[in-house]
């Protein structure tokens, strides 16, 4: 018999909180329940699903009233891109409460991943786009509706995931954040300065590094939030390990980010990722941490347990 590829023992009891197999306006490698499936068989604990047109709640909902048994855990959240009610209290408000019930509603509230002047500028779209799109002003009170969505996060315990924005914008909502209470906070740092990764931990963080921006992904114009096709800067591998080498290993989270019909499904992907970072340096238990006990704690996902029968 064949030995297991390497890499799949990592992923026993991981949690990837950064998977796209909701619908989507662009081919997608799987559906929410293979995703689960898929997870279960590797022995994975929890699964986030990440969608940029709704709060991805009801679908993590439905994902556990039909394929709990298999013993993953998934949960969803809002980005509050357009099409999915904009950076909204209203909408945040909702994503927290949608569901089947008690303990089913969003586990993250995320500011927009591509509807920020930060990313528009980057896909040179047009000044009207640009100027319609989210950003932090750098001084002053921060405008309504954030306090509020803070406020929120706060009160309901949640993930608040920075966006796609600039790092200058990312550390003051990451300070500001701390300020008014929120105790989970989650930067994607795939491309930021150290000194930006390094403020947004001090303030209580965590930096989110992901395999799509490691991947042949990156290299094609593809269609994430509208018709335009558009391609996302690659991190280097050596660049990523430098980043995850600097910080605590504690607040270091490992994603796929994947979905896209070009990329391996999100348990293949992951673990691709992981044997490409420990290739260039970075230990076994980091890896481990950053794929298990980290982003367990970060988005609450209970301790696995062994799978029931389908």
């Amino acid at each position: 018999m064949r030995p297991p590829p390497p890499g799949l023992d990592l992923l026993a009891g991981a949690v990837d909180g950064h998977v796209h197999a909701c619908p989507h306006i662009n081919r997608r490698r799987l559906d929410v329940f293979e995703a689960v499936r898929e997870a279960a068989a590797a022995g994975m604990a929890g699964l986030g699903l990440m969608d940029n047109f709704a709060n991805s709640s009801g679908l993590a909902a439905l994902a556990m009233r039909e394929l709990g048994h298999l013993g993953v855990e998934v949960f969803g959240g809002l980005i509050m891109e357009p099409p999915a009610g904009g950076v909204s209290a209203e909408a945040a408000r909702i994503a927290l409460a949608y569901g089947y019930g008690e303990g089913t509603g969003a586990r993250f509230l995320s500011l927009p991943t591509h509807h920020t002047r930060h990313v528009a500028r980057q896909e040179s779209r047009s000044p009207l786009h640009v100027e319609a799109c989210f950003a932090v002003p750098e001084t002053g009170p921060l405008p309504d509706p954030l306090p509020e969505i803070l406020d929120l996060c706060a009160a309901h315990d949640v993930v608040f995931n920075l966006g796609h924005v600039s790092d200058a914008e990312a550390v003051r909502l990451a300070e500001e954040a701390k300020a008014r209470g929120v105790t989970r906070i989650l930067f994607p740092a795939n491309h930021s300065a150290p000194e930006a990764i390094a403020a947004v931990v001090a303030a209580g963080g965590h930096a989110e590094f992901s395999f799509f921006f490691v991947s042949h992904a990156t290299a094609v114009g593809l269609t994430h939030v509208d018709a335009e096709k558009h391609t996302i800067p690659a991190s280097g591998v050596a660049d990523m390990v430098a980043r995850i080498a600097v910080l605590p290993p504690e607040r270091v989270i490992l994603s796929s980010d994947c979905g896209v019909y070009l990329l391996p499904p999100p348990v293949e992907g992951l673990r691709c990722f992981l044997m490409l970072l420990e290739a260039a340096g970075v230990p076994r238990d980091t890896l481990a941490q950053a794929l298990r006990d980290n982003p367990r704690r970060l988005f609450r996902v209970s301790a696995p347990s062994p799978a029931r029968n389908p």
